[in-house]
Formats: structure tokens, C-alpha cells, sequence
């Protein structure tokens, strides 16, 4: 698209920072916002979008008066005021408290689902794993790797099974040998290695296994790989 208007009218960006008129109220602020887009006016809309923000009750209100939070959540609103197709959030949720957090989630998903295409930036690597479809992890300023994040996950996870015994062992069978096995802890626990992607023998098969050469489990627990843990892995090994 060769038109600048036209194509910025499209996209709707939230900044980092935080920028308003304080002396506006809310709903003209979003309003004016709509505006700017050359979008005719549409209080129905403006409406809506103030509900999902839970700035309703502000409408009338200066924005001076607002909480950080709640001028966080005014920024979204006027980035969705003209009903963009593409949507920019430079780090949303940064210094909200973990309510609002859920709850811009949950906004996202909403705006997803209804074919919004959603470009976020963030350093909460769990908020990443919770919403995105596609990971990019930049480093130095350079894009070290962009993917599908289940395949990303699949391919750079893992998940490792740690089980603690009744009986220390002096060493490996080497009936365990499928599972990468390794003996921690004095003996008294083993650790196995099995694939992110469910691939080979799993979980049931190696529990049958140490109860038929009668090795006697006191505890069990499973690690997955998450979002976070495959981040620190590419940045490490960068």
C-alpha cells in the first residue's frame, strides 16, 4: 500500500511512555484520538472500547487525576479508537500490577481472535509464552531467531524427570539407557532426559521399567522447558 494515510490509519500503536494532556478528559481524549485517523465518530464504539478498558467510569475524568495504571490503560484505548487492523504494543504492561496484567491479556486475546494482527514487544518472557503465536528474541540489537513458539519450544525445550529413591545406587542400569539417565545426588536420584516433543519412549514406559528391576521411588518431578528457559539458552549460547 502506497498511501501513507491510508496505511497508518491502519495501525494502532501503544508507546512505552506516557504521554497525554492532562487537562482532557477521557472520553475526548479517545475520541479525539478516533479523529485523528479520519475515522467518523462513533460513541458506541468509543464506549465499548472504554468498557473492555475498565475506563468506563472514568469517562468524564481529567487525565491528571488518573493512576498509572489507569493512563496505561488510556494509551490502549486511543491506540484502538480508529479500529486498527495491526496493532504495536511497545511493553504494556510495564510497572502495571499483575491484575491489570491479566487483564490486557485477556484484551489481546479478544482483539486476536477477532483478526487484529498484534505485534508485542516485552521483557516479561512469561506474558511472550502466554499470548504469542510467533517468538522473535532479539540481541545486541540483532534478531537471533523468529519461529512458530510451539515449534520453537519443541525444538529448543526439554523435559527432565527427576526421581528421587528409596535406595541410593551404586550405578546406571543399563536397561534405562533410552532415557539419557543421570545419577545425582550421591546416588539417591536419577535424572532423564526426555523429548520436548513427546517423541520416544516417555513417562509410563520408564516408570514400568524401574519397577521391574525393583528400584523403589521415594518422589517424582517433572520439569518442562519453559518460554523463559529456552531465552536465557539462546542468549547464553549466543
Amino acid at each position: 500500500m502506497r498511501d501513507y494515510r491510508r496505511t497508518r490509519a491502519r495501525i494502532g500503536l501503544v508507546p512505552q511512555e506516557l504521554t497525554t494532556d492532562a487537562f482532557e478528559t477521557v472520553w475526548n481524549t479517545v475520541s479525539f484520538s478516533r479523529g485523528l485517523f479520519g475515522r467518523a465518530p462513533n460513541p458506541a464504539h468509543i464506549e465499548q472500547v472504554l468498557k473492555d478498558l475498565s475506563l468506563w467510569d472514568k469517562r468524564d475524568a481529567k487525565l491528571m487525576t488518573l493512576s498509572g495504571g489507569m493512563k496505561r490503560r488510556l494509551m490502549i484505548a486511543k491506540a484502538l479508537s480508529h479500529e486498527p487492523s495491526i496493532l504495536f504494543l511497545d511493553e504494556p504492561t510495564a510497572g502495571v500490577d499483575v491484575e491489570l496484567r491479566r487483564e490486557m491479556w485477556a484484551l489481546v486475546r479478544r482483539l486476536r481472535a477477532g483478526g487484529v494482527t498484534i505485534i508485542l514487544t516485552t521483557h516479561y518472557i512469561e506474558e511472550a509464552e502466554e499470548m504469542a503465536d510467533r517468538v522473535g528474541v532479539i540481541l545486541k540489537g540483532e534478531l537471533i531467531v523468529v519461529e512458530d513458539k510451539s515449534t520453537l519450544m519443541r525444538r529448543l525445550g526439554k523435559r527432565v524427570l527427576a526421581v528421587e529413591l528409596e535406595s541410593p545406587l551404586a550405578a546406571l542400569p543399563p536397561e534405562l539407557a533410552d532415557w539419557k539417565p543421570t545419577l545425582k545426588a550421591e546416588g539417591g536420584r536419577i535424572e532423564f532426559h526426555l523429548a520436548a516433543d513427546g517423541a520416544g519412549p516417555g513417562v509410563g514406559a520408564l516408570l514400568s521399567r524401574l519397577a521391574a528391576l525393583g528400584i523403589a521411588l521415594k518422589d517424582l518431578d517433572l520439569h518442562e522447558s519453559s518460554l523463559e528457559d529456552i531465552f536465557v539458552s539462546l542468549v547464553h549460547r549466543s
